[in-house]
């Protein structure tokens, strides 16, 4: 159930449009709502935060979500979470109001929104209880201009696109509709304070194309204040190629299927990467992928070129030199146990 203002939701009959599906005429009346047009003005003139290796250095304690992950934290084990890098893609936070216990999410398929959902609300509720949560969505930007071809399965954003048909709405309309009947069929009590997506976190960079405005966020847990965010690249720790690479390994694995990748221990404050698989076949297509200019890696790793961060390609380079450095799978996960990191009492991490 969806809470604006203290109040539950309901869609005007006047804001429904016929040629529509009902959960995007939903998504569209919310987009429209005073208060959270008001709520997303007052984002857009905060100023955003860049979370440095630096941030850990000065002892403070973050928890970083790349794509496709979650993260649920503890206000006194941490202060902030939070991710970034959503072009297409939506950054969800939720929080329980009366602990201050927040998951943060960075979503990227309609299919594992409900699994999704559930995975977040595991530590958050318990059965006897149902408490007041906040919710914040930011990311998705207008990209059905995008000349893009949309997947049919969950593997819409790794390598080529050979399985792929074209789709006139983009990724981000799908994705934020799917979120919000999700949050709206559920028995839970789900107050939204931030909508930035869509025509929200919109505008045109310099060659007429349109691009996000914000793609990340971060949460104080203590507060539960919500800023615009970016990362930088030492901030994004731990290990944060191997996550890449296991990001990419799960959308073939079927025991990831319709689930966010878990690697963070709530309770123990600690990272725990589980271990993946690579084989000689993903050696030659990390080979053939660093053959490629900067400009069509673009195009073969991005649902949004035009929106990337200007670390993005070199990212990706750096994942397919691993691959190509470190063959064999085992050598990273030792007898196939997950890689263990635990903080350091300067705020930064260390392997266990």
């Amino acid at each position: 159930m969806i809470f604006i203002d203290g109040k539950p939701f309901v869609q005007s009959s006047a804001s429904s449009n016929p040629s529509q599906c009902d959960d995007d005429a939903f998504l569209s009346s919310l987009l429209q709502h005073p208060y959270l047009i008001d709520a997303c003005e007052r984002f857009k003139f905060m100023p955003e935060w860049n979370i440095s290796e630096k941030s850990m250095l000065d002892g403070v304690k973050h928890v970083y979500v790349f794509q496709r992950e979650y993260a649920t934290v503890i206000p006194a084990l941490v202060q902030f979470v939070g991710t970034d890098e959503a072009t297409t893609c939506v950054c969800m936070a939720i929080r329980n109001r009366d602990n201050g216990m927040t998951s943060v999410a960075h979503l990227d398929s309609p299919k594992i929104i409900n699994s999704g959902l559930l995975q977040m609300l595991s530590l958050l509720i318990d059965q006897d209880t149902h408490p007041t949560l906040d919710v914040h969505l930011v990311g998705a930007f207008d990209d059905t201009s995008c000349q893009k071809y949309v997947s049919d399965g969950d593997d819409d954003v790794v390598g080529g696109s050979n399985r792929a048909k074209k789709s006139s709405m983009g990724y981000s309309v799908p994705l934020c509709s799917k979120i919000i009947q999700v949050l709206s069929d559920s028995s839970e009590k789900f107050h939204i304070g931030t909508l930035c997506v869509l025509g929200h976190n919109t505008q045109f960079n310099s060659a007429g194309e349109t691009v996000p405005i914000f793609t990340g966020l971060v949460v104080e847990t203590e507060s539960g204040s919500v800023m615009p965010a970016q990362f930088s690249k030492g901030s994004r720790c731990p290990d944060d190629i191997v996550r890449a690479i296991r990001i990419t390994m799960s959308f073939d694995d079927i025991t990831c299927r319709g689930r966010l990748l878990e690697t963070y221990d709530t309770k123990q404050d600690r990272f725990e990467i589980t271990a993946c698989s690579w084989n000689p076949e993903h050696q030659l297509w990390a080979f053939s992928m660093l053959q490629l200019s900067d400009s069509e890696l673009l195009e073969q790793c991005s649902t949004s070129p035009s929106a990337e961060s200007p670390d993005f390609v070199e990212n990706q380079r750096r994942k397919f030199r691993y691959l190509i450095n470190y063959p064999h799978w085992t050598d990273t996960f030792n007898k196939g146990k997950p890689r263990v990191f635990k903080r350091n009492v300067d705020g930064g991490w260390s392997v266990v």
